[in-house]
């Protein structure tokens, strides 16, 4: 008798535990250029690692979400966007019985083609591009994970397959985009996609809250103003009493992720049932997505991130960072322009063969807030770089 345990395959493990709507490895479209199998790994974990080591992943640690690192090193950025989501959405997958690894990796690449300075670069890189067929961070993801990341030596990008690639497709808003809709499918997106976009709704105007709260540009008073916050405040108190402002704070954080999350799980696990979804394809056919919070909730969050917008986004302190940042990358794309000379020796080459905007556009894409700082400062104040 053998002392080694032997673990059943990866793929057998998947349909002993999944539900029969979930995404199996097994019957994956595959990759764009086909590789073997790897003895231990999934398709999708395979995915997950390749996303997690890729630099564009590994630069997410420094772009912003809502605020810049001029403020405070405590508030999130991109990465830990990033890492909640994967978190909060592997949760749900697991309660619904879906593919755990490929929510995960779905979650992990969801944001990677964000630039620098969150919105407010994108709407620079896409007032830049206006005349080259604009930016969006999804179409960019999608770039970067078919062309630009380069680990491989058999195969530009990273080779990811079918299903992450489609779930980044779906998420963009530029279905009409060639690129995107080479992966768009008929129907629905798969359940696994639909909770990530359900996931990140609700993480990101979350955190937003909270660090908002804690960098000042709310106090806790001005939360009686909605009625989704008001509710989340009056259940605490019935749960735990009067609470200390430092108590408050995180204690709401977590009401709000929690409500939100049990609304979520019970919404769409009162829908596949209803609907008697069994398959993968009933999930397709379903002309709406199954996946997403109750009436109410949906109310209740649209009245939230109004007040978000209102009182956060369009904050004089965030409005002020909006149009520096802004004017950063819209200046140096311009100079860039100008005098490609100045582009690192990879770029110059690229552009020779892909378009001189579209590479600046790229490079632009890439950069870390602290990076686009410091370059814009080494070409228009050189005196004051460091």
């Amino acid at each position: 008798m053998s002392n080694y345990f032997v673990a059943p395959d990866a793929m057998d493990r998947e349909e002993a535990l999944l539900a029969p709507y979930a995404m199996r490895a097994r019957a994956s479209r595959g990759r764009r250029h086909p590789e073997n199998e790897h003895p231990y790994r999934t398709l999708y974990q395979r995915d997950r690692d390749r996303i997690v080591h890729s630099a564009a992943f590994r630069r997410l640690m420094y772009k912003t979400q809502v605020l810049v690192n001029d403020y405070s090193d405590h508030h999130r950025t991109r990465l830990t966007h990033t890492l909640e989501v994967a978190q909060i959405s592997r949760t749900v997958a697991r309660q619904l019985g879906l593919n755990e690894d490929l929510t995960e990796a779905i979650a992990l690449a969801h944001d990677l083609g964000h630039p620098p300075f969150g919105h407010a670069g994108e709407t620079a890189l896409n007032e830049c591009m206006k005349h080259h067929g604009g930016y969006e961070h999804n179409r960019h993801g999608l770039r970067l994970v078919e062309t630009l990341e380069q680990r491989y030596p058999n195969f530009p990008g990273l080779n990811l397959t079918w299903e992450l690639l489609e779930s980044m497709a779906y998420h963009s808003k530029r279905r009409d985009a060639p690129e995107v809709r080479a992966f768009l499918t008929s129907g629905q997106p798969f359940l696994e996609a639909q909770v990530v976009d359900a996931a990140d709704s609700l993480a990101y105007d979350t955190h937003d809250l909270d660090d908002a709260l804690s960098l000042g540009l709310l106090d806790l008073d001005d939360l009686n103003e909605v009625a989704f916050l008001r509710q989340a405040m009056d259940r605490l108190h019935s749960r735990y009493g009067p609470l200390s402002r430092a108590q408050m704070q995180p204690a709401l954080v977590r009401m709000l992720i929690d409500w939100q999350v049990n609304d979520l799980l019970e919404q769409t696990r009162m829908r596949l049932q209803s609907h008697r979804i069994r398959s993968v394809e009933d999930v397709r056919r379903h002309p709406e997505l199954l996946a997403s919070p109750g009436p109410e909730m949906m109310q209740l969050k649209a009245d939230f991130e109004a007040f978000l917008g209102k009182r956060v986004y369009r904050h004089y302190r965030v409005q002020r960072m909006t149009n520096k940042a802004q004017r950063f990358l819209s200046e140096l794309f311009h100079e860039y322009c100008r005098a490609p000379g100045q582009l690192p020796t990879k770029y110059g080459e690229l552009a020779r063969t892909q378009g001189l905007e579209q590479t600046v556009c790229d490079y632009l894409a890439g950069m870390t807030d602290r990076f686009a700082q410091d370059e814009y400062l080494r070409l228009f104040h050189p005196y004051e770089s460091v």
